[in-house]
């Protein structure tokens, strides 16, 4: 039997709010998500900042984790950490990922614990703030641009590569002007890093993900985000921050 003119239009307007209804759900879920990722993020960065200050307050434990060889351990373990949670994510359960992620962020409470004795606290905190602003309008760029940030993501991964090397070289060089250049370009490539990590975290998303899947894609999406927040808050405190 022929469909009339008015038969049609019904047709197309139940696709047409089928569509956006899905649309809305497919909206809500992603924000959802998002949100549990910067809700680990900054439960992370909360737990890192105040294991470093209660550390850096007793000399006897500074003197333990940055006096000895156990200092080795302390700067090593939560990379050790990183690996560990990126290679087993997928077959541990969610809870074990989330216990894992909180014990790497006391770790790295712990690593940088020396900021509070090497800087005032004003300067800490004032960079800690100009950094969480600059973060801010990164990551919301990366989520809200339509354009496609992949591209930059080789170079950017390729640049920390680079200056990692650059950072060890100058363990021995010792030079002030090499370290002025890795700081300039470790805040520029993690600045690019957030905005692609954040696209890239709201890009895996998916609607139908069991419960167990989205909840461990959150934690190595705030993982991501951490890492690029703590990375770019070490160097800018290397221009902004007041040395004791």
């Amino acid at each position: 039997m022929a469909m009339g003119p008015n038969d049609r239009f019904r047709l197309q307007t139940a696709r047409m709010d089928h569509a956006q209804a899905a649309d809305a759900g497919i909206d809500v879920g992603l924000r959802s998500y998002m949100l549990r990722v910067y809700n680990y993020m900054c439960i992370g960065l909360a737990l890192t900042g105040a294991v470093a200050f209660a550390a850096s307050t007793s000399g006897e434990l500074m003197n333990v984790i940055h006096g000895t060889a156990l200092r080795w351990v302390v700067m090593l373990a939560p990379l050790g950490f990183v690996f560990f949670l990126a290679a087993r994510i997928h077959s541990m359960k969610a809870s074990t990922a989330q216990t894992v992620f909180w014990v790497y962020a006391a770790l790295m409470g712990l690593s940088l614990s020396y900021i509070f004795l090497a800087f005032t606290g004003v300067s800490v905190v004032r960079v800690f703030f100009i950094t969480a602003g600059a973060f801010a309008g990164l990551s919301l760029y990366g989520y809200t641009t339509k354009k496609d940030l992949s591209g930059f993501g080789t170079f950017l991964i390729m640049g920390v590569i680079g200056i990692l090397i650059a950072s060890v070289v100058n363990i021995f060089l010792a030079s002030t002007g090499l370290h002025f250049v890795i700081s300039v370009l470790g805040v520029l490539i993690f600045a690019g890093l957030t905005a692609y990590d954040t696209q890239r975290i709201k890009a895996i998303y998916a609607e139908g993900d069991h419960s167990e899947v989205h909840e461990k894609k959150a934690i190595m999406g705030a993982l991501t985000l951490y890492l690029d927040f703590i990375n770019m808050f070490i160097f800018m405190l290397q221009f902004f921050g007041n040395r004791e």
